[in-house]
């Protein structure tokens, strides 16, 4: 039961995260040249910290079914993951947005 509704929820992650990369990419092509990379990759960034959070949403509901030691370490694993991705992420749109501050204040 929990683990349809877990893949649906992380379709839609995934939908959500190829939406944006989509975004970053027409970002690339549009807009004034000294700012597209940057832009781009802030939409992707932002793009894979909100699919992650349905990622997560999903990987929560099947935790509801764990019933080995070996399903828990898989768990853990795969959030321990995704929270270093979604870290990494963070911090690369903080970069980012600084880096686009300091080239329309120079």
């Amino acid at each position: 039961m929990f683990g349809q509704a877990a893949l649906w929820i992380e379709a839609v992650g995934s939908l959500y995260i190829l939406g944006y990369v989509l975004a970053g990419l027409a970002a690339l092509l549009r807009g004034p040249a000294a700012s597209r990379l940057i832009r781009a990759r802030l939409l992707v960034a932002e793009g894979v910290l909100a699919g992650l959070n349905f990622k997560v949403a999903a990987s929560l509901l099947k935790t509801i079914q764990l019933e080995s030691w070996q399903q828990i370490a898989l768990f853990v694993a795969t959030f321990a993951l995704r929270t270093v991705l979604k870290r990494f992420f963070v911090w690369e749109q903080r970069q980012l947005l600084a880096r686009q501050r300091g080239e329309e204040a120079g």
